[in-house]
């Protein structure tokens, strides 16, 4: 069995002011989107499928460039992760190991997170793996909420979260392990009954802890890992965080 990975990288990003699709911004000279494919590739995980969406022709030239091979597929609409992941099916279907869901905009999440939650998923022999970490200010993120016995009951999304589950600090950073079978099985369940129409990845995860399987979350050690960048600003930040702390691509 081979593992793969499929990076969500579709993303319009209105408030980077740019013309270019949100992963292609650099930190440190470097494209996002390259962050997550060059982890990945360390993890030992070299099979990857980029979702692409906006300005497809500029992640199709970037990926041209690479001397390494890359599939890619089209998200014609933008209509949620969930959705995104639908079109990479000929994809999955094709492995019937774990896939690694990623996204191309959050840079840090490094090759030993990406090795060490694979180590817990396939110990627990489980259907899914949140890659969750700790924030000092988890406002806008969905929440990990366990059971007494430290296993994943619930993401729940801030918007939707009461204030006691406001109070977790364990946070969800969109990145997330599956079996590629049992990830199939729900795939085409998720629904998008809800306000913005989309479908939604969290979705397959509440799938499958409805049908009794088994599904974990491994605790980053780094909360860097939940980083991303929306606006000028914070891809400032994430440049200035990598410089800081050493981080290369």
């Amino acid at each position: 069995m081979k593992n793969c990975a499929v990076i969500l990288a579709g993303g319009e990003g209105k408030r980077m002011q740019s013309d270019q699709p949100k992963t292609l911004s650099e930190v440190l000279g470097k494209p996002m989107l390259l962050w997550v494919m060059n982890a990945l590739r360390r993890a030992g995980v070299d099979d990857i499928c980029v979702v692409k969406g906006y300005k497809k022709e500029c992640i199709d030239a970037y990926l041209e460039t690479l001397d390494f091979k890359v599939e890619s597929v089209f998200q014609e609409e933008r209509l949620g992760t969930g959705h995104a992941v639908m079109t990479a099916r000929d994809f999955l279907e094709r492995h019937d190991g774990n896939v690694v869901i990623l996204n191309g905009d959050a840079p840090f999440v490094s090759a030993e997170t990406i090795e060490q939650s694979l180590v817990q998923h396939t110990a627990r022999r489980s259907a899914a793996t949140v890659i969750s970490a700790t924030v000092d200010d988890p406002t806008g993120y969905g929440r990990i909420v366990r059971d007494a016995d430290g296993n994943l009951r619930a993401i729940v999304e801030h918007k939707d979260a009461d204030e006691e589950t406001r109070r977790i600090n364990e946070v969800s950073s969109g990145g997330y392990w599956f079996d590629c079978r049992m990830l199939l099985s729900v795939l085409g369940k998720i629904r998008s009954d809800n306000k913005a129409g989309e479908y939604y990845l969290p979705d397959a995860v509440k799938l499958l802890l409805a049908e009794g399987k088994t599904v974990g979350a491994y605790a980053a050690e780094c909360s860097d890992a939940v980083l991303g960048a929306n606006d000028p600003a914070q891809l400032a930040e994430l440049n200035q965080i990598a410089r800081d702390k050493g981080y290369t691509c």
